[in-house]
């Protein structure tokens, strides 16, 4: 009778529906599915620490990089990567890690207005205000604050 329910459990395990592959829902309802590696290579740091990783995704990102130990110890890096944006084209980053500190490279970051800019007529004004109030101070002997 044991082996007889043995059997009978094995069967329907065996008959059931295989489960579903896994997916995960985005906070829009989408269902995002895994995305493959294509690419990974990796190798440590040697002796005088020099390692460098290079990652390709299936969906088109690639991280790569490179680096070394500094003179002043802590890690130098030289690297890149890239995306594939909504619109087709491949959105770019390069950078350079080091002792002076994180410097990307890409047409994609924001850029500061050269220098010197024009000054806004209320930032003039209010450097004359100061200048008058300064005066104004001078001439009936008040300390500044």
């Amino acid at each position: 009778m044991k082996t007889a329910t043995l059997f009978a459990i094995l069967a329907v395990t065996l008959a059931a529906p295989a489960p579903e592959k896994p997916t995960a829902e985005a906070a829009g309802g989408a269902v995002l599915l895994p995305i493959a590696i294509v690419r990974q290579v990796q190798v440590n740091p040697d002796a005088l620490g020099a390692h460098s990783s290079d990652f390709e995704a299936e969906n088109g990102i690639v991280f790569q990089f490179s680096g070394s130990e500094g003179v002043l110890g802590g890690a130098n890096m030289i690297g890149s990567w890239s995306y594939p944006q909504a619109d087709g084209t491949l959105a770019e980053v390069s950078f350079v890690a080091d002792e002076n500190g994180f410097q990307p490279q890409s047409s994609l970051l924001p850029v500061a207005p050269a220098f010197p800019h024009p000054i806004p007529q209320f930032v003039l004004d209010q450097i004359e205000f100061a200048r008058l109030e300064d005066e104004r101070r001078a001439k009936e002997g008040v300390a500044e604050a």
